[in-house]
């Protein structure tokens, strides 16, 4: 991605189901963190920050479970969204909630696991018209 290009900052919030334990989040973040690296147009995606560390913690970071910042060309969201709701068909229960802050606005969506395509036409459209202030 070039350096001068607009970018979209996003945090994804896995959902792995009311039966997932903190491994089974862990593992299925760690699937969708590599699968998202193979997208055109995504920075390598990192696990999310938690905003302090705990006391007596052995890493310098502290992760927050099943989130996921990614920095995403603006263009790419449409490829994005359906990738996520493709993603979150292969397993049971899934669902990946988009948060994201632009200025003094904000915009928080989930993807469910079926979506009509004027449904998933509509996500797009807000989402990018959040980011791109239109």
């Amino acid at each position: 991605m070039s350096s001068g290009a607009e970018v979209a900052r996003l945090m994804l919030h896995v959902d792995a189901g009311a039966d997932a334990d903190d491994e089974e989040l862990d593992r299925v973040t760690r699937q969708l963190r590599e699968e998202l690296g193979d997208l055109d147009g995504v920075e390598p995606v990192k696990p999310a920050e938690a905003g302090t560390v705990p006391e007596g913690a052995k890493s310098a970071e502290a992760m927050t479970l099943g989130a996921l910042a990614v920095t995403i060309l603006p263009s790419v969201i449409p490829k994005l969204i359906d990738f996520l709701r493709d993603w979150s068909m292969r397993g049971e229960n899934r669902m990946v909630k988009i948060e994201t802050r632009i200025g003094d606005r904000s915009v928080n969506v989930e993807v469910p696991r079926t979506m009509s395509p004027d449904e998933l036409k509509g996500l797009v459209d807000m989402l990018a018209g959040a980011l791109t202030g239109k």
